[in-house]
């Protein structure tokens, strides 16, 4: 059994379950330093994310845009490094398009 505790302080940060609801955010994958979901259609078609705990107590974010079809594909939208919690959900907002809360 995985030790999803880092995960659920991510999500938490991000905005627990106002977050999910106000993004469509989905299939949540924890695991012991990381965070990553799926997300809807949206502005910077970004269509998945994922949020890794550094070594340095701050967070890695990565944006991708994958493609499961005929001509898949999985390309980075974009990479932000050294992330503090209190800028989470600031970057996520700028980096796909969506808001996390009213």
């Amino acid at each position: 059994m995985s030790d999803t505790r880092v995960a659920s302080v991510i999500l938490q940060q991000l905005g627990g379950k106002r977050f999910t609801g106000m993004t469509g955010a989905k299939n949540l994958v924890a695991d012991e330093t990381s965070l990553r979901f799926a997300l809807p259609r949206n502005p910077k078609k970004v269509t998945h994310v994922q949020i890794d705990l550094t070594p340095s107590d701050t967070y890695r974010m990565i944006f991708w845009n994958c493609s499961l079809g005929k001509n898949f594909h999985m390309d980075i939208v974009s990479q932000v490094e050294d992330v503090y919690a209190e800028d989470l959900q600031n970057i996520f907002t700028e980096s796909t398009g969506l808001y996390t809360r009213l």
